[in-house]
């Protein structure tokens, strides 16, 4: 006969006080890294090193540095300025701004971030998924031909709103925020804006003079399509001919990584080898339209440019807050990418505080939003940058384009600039991504094709509300109905796992053993009582189909029950009346120290005998079958 097993009682959490409770809540919620943690036991002079350190990241590593770092930063900054010149140009007119702004956004933030920034790798810059965002959402409200001036103002308090949104994000330690955008959503946003900008790109590639200053599908095609008498030829040569470079280049560059620098060099080669082509036959290119005249010198002050006060202020609000949230889930996730692959931390919030002073900053010097860049990052990375050096030699090299170069881009074609950001944004189209999310969650690839129609037929700004929302929903469903499964006992151990996940489980006679696998809230509680009484049900016809022993006790496995609530605590007594009247036994094991302590609390354990509340599956079985093998 074998022995019985000890049953072991559940204990209480050790007692604390409520402004105890609450000061470990929070800590877990905003301070989860413990960031203080390398304060305790310091003197002062060493906490306020280690506050600069915290805060200007530089200090931590300058010291350490030396000439063979400074030699490989200087090539990848070098290499990474070849690429954010033409690029800076591109992704201004992307955003409806003076091509000169792009230029001036690659030099400034860069500095702010190399003093602030955590990461080693990050090139800092324009983007094209904020570029397009920002151009489209404001020329909603104002017209970038009819109102240059007033377009510009909006662009910078954009900026300087998305700048303070994502320094507000950081240091309330809110990062939290932007985790709603999942991947599945970014994917179909990328893809979607991708492609729409590729299609408003075909104003440049086709040399069409009045195009639809809308950013969806249908207007787009349909300009194209109506304006085809405006088709120049020459601009279709160029234009072509240029793009297959460009990609040709890009295609060398994923197939063998040691040759980035031929896709990193192609864009700067192309505005070079086109300025010059347009320049020579200047009186033979009437179809080819080119930038034209850049001002020479830095950023000029544009604090007074701000707007904070009119009948657009919202808008550039909201503008602000949308391509701020993009720029900094693109900035944050480059940064960890590659503070993976060379084994270093990144601070989120710290990255957010960087981010958010860089735009701040830069919406008062002509800079508008800027973030890490995706391709700039992974140029410079491959370049063999160090450390954040590399940013100030690409803004040292911009310096130098500024002042002294700026008139040779004077006959620098559209239509290389449309090739450029063509090519550009195509690395944000992930096909393999979107596979992946149709063969492991439907749900998931449900929110990526809400965002990429959305974006793609709608509008930017609520295809992104569209997939966020299908986000929300699919978090709202698993909370609100919850996975509950029966249990049974593998033979020869005391393990209970899924009936219908092991074939090997056998369910235990009289007994019907049940897991819940979620916090148990007042907007899950009703579904989990309706669906326990239907496991009850259910477990009734199995019983009375297969002729087997009568079911008695109910057990509740409250392993996974994170936590609960007062209508939680009062659905379990609910439950427990109504098997009571049908002479069941209900059983709760192993709830964890906050359910424990909350169920003690209520009063509700008393409801409950003696028996009535077990460590394990195992024990709750054993103690229960022996009870009533005692029973005469």
């Amino acid at each position: 006969m074998p022995l019985p097993m000890e049953v072991h009682s559940v204990c209480l959490p050790p007692k604390t006080t409520t402004f105890q409770k609450l000061k470990h809540r929070v800590s877990e919620i905003l301070f989860p890294d413990d960031p203080l943690h390398r304060f305790k036991n310091q003197t002062w002079c060493r906490k306020l090193l280690l506050g600069l350190q915290f805060f200007f990241p530089i200090i931590q590593w300058g010291p350490e540095y030396n000439l063979r770092l400074l030699r490989s930063d200087i090539i990848s900054g070098l290499t990474i300025a070849s690429l954010a010149i033409p690029q800076g140009i591109s992704y201004a007119k992307l955003a409806n701004l003076a091509p000169i702004l792009g230029l001036y956004s690659s030099f400034v933030p860069p500095l702010i971030y190399s003093l602030l920034g955590s990461s080693r790798h990050v090139a800092v810059g324009p983007v094209s998924i904020a570029s397009s965002v920002m151009g489209t959402m404001l020329s909603e409200g104002v017209s970038n031909v009819e109102d240059p001036i007033l377009h510009l103002k909006l662009a910078l308090t954009a900026t300087f709103f998305a700048g303070l949104f994502q320094a507000s994000l950081g240091l309330l330690r809110l990062g939290f925020v932007i985790d709603f955008l999942s991947k599945a959503t970014l994917v179909g946003f990328m893809a979607g804006a991708a492609v729409i900008v590729s299609l408003q790109q075909l104003k440049g590639l086709l040399g069409i003079v009045h195009f639809s200053g809308k950013m969806q599908f249908i207007p787009v095609m349909t300009s194209v399509i109506k304006h085809r008498k405006e088709w120049s030829w020459q601009t279709i040569v160029m234009g072509f001919s240029f793009l297959v470079f460009l990609l040709t280049t890009r295609h060398i560059s994923m197939r063998k990584p040691k040759l980035f620098w031929v896709s990193a060099a192609a864009p700067l080669a192309s505005v070079i080898l086109s300025t010059l082509l347009v320049f020579c036959i200047k009186s033979k290119a009437h179809g080819i339209s080119f930038i034209g005249h850049l001002p020479k010198g830095l950023n000029p002050p544009s604090s007074n440019k701000l707007y904070f006060n009119g009948p657009f202020l919202a808008l550039a609000i909201k503008t602000g807050i949308v391509t701020g949230i993009l720029s900094l889930t693109e900035g944050i996730a480059v940064g960890r990418t590659f503070a993976a692959m060379e084994n270093y931390h990144v601070d989120g919030n710290k990255e957010m505080m960087a981010i958010g002073l860089m735009n701040i900053i830069g919406s008062c010097t002509s800079s508008y939003v800027t973030t890490g860049s995706f391709s700039r990052s992974a140029v410079n990375y491959n370049a063999g940058a160090q450390t954040a050096v590399s940013n100030i030699i690409m803004a040292a090299a911009v310096v130098v384009t500024l002042l002294l170069l700026m008139p040779l881009f004077h006959y620098t074609p559209d239509v290389v600039l449309a090739a450029i950001i063509i090519t550009a944004v195509m690395s944000l189209i992930d096909y393999q991504a979107a596979f992946r999310l149709w063969k492991v969650d439907k749900i998931d690839f449900l929110a990526c094709l809400c965002s990429f129609f959305g974006v793609l037929f709608i509008s930017v700004a609520l295809g992104l509300a569209i997939a966020v929302g299908v986000s929300v929903l699919k978090i709202l469903l698993q909370v609100t109905r919850p996975n509950t499964m029966a249990l049974g006992n593998i033979p020869g151990t005391q393990i209970y796992q899924s009936l219908s996940r092991y074939r090997e489980a056998l369910r235990v006679p009289s007994f019907l053993i049940l897991a819940i696998e979620s916090p148990i809230y007042f907007a899950n509680s009703t579904y989990i009582q309706e669906r326990i009484l239907r496991w009850v049900r259910e477990e009734d016809e199995w019983i009375e189909a297969n002729k087997e022993c009568k079911l008695e006790t109910i057990i509740l496995d409250l392993t996974a029950v994170t936590a609960i609530d007062t209508s939680g605590i009062e659905t379990i007594g609910e439950l427990r009346k109504m098997l009571e009247k049908r002479l069941l036994k209900l059983v709760m094991v192993n709830p964890v120290g906050s359910v424990m302590e909350k169920l003690h609390q209520s009063k509700i354990l008393e409801l409950f005998e003696s028996n009535g509340l077990y460590l394990t599956v195992g024990e709750a079985v054993a103690d229960i079958s022996s009870s009533r093998m005692s029973q005469p």
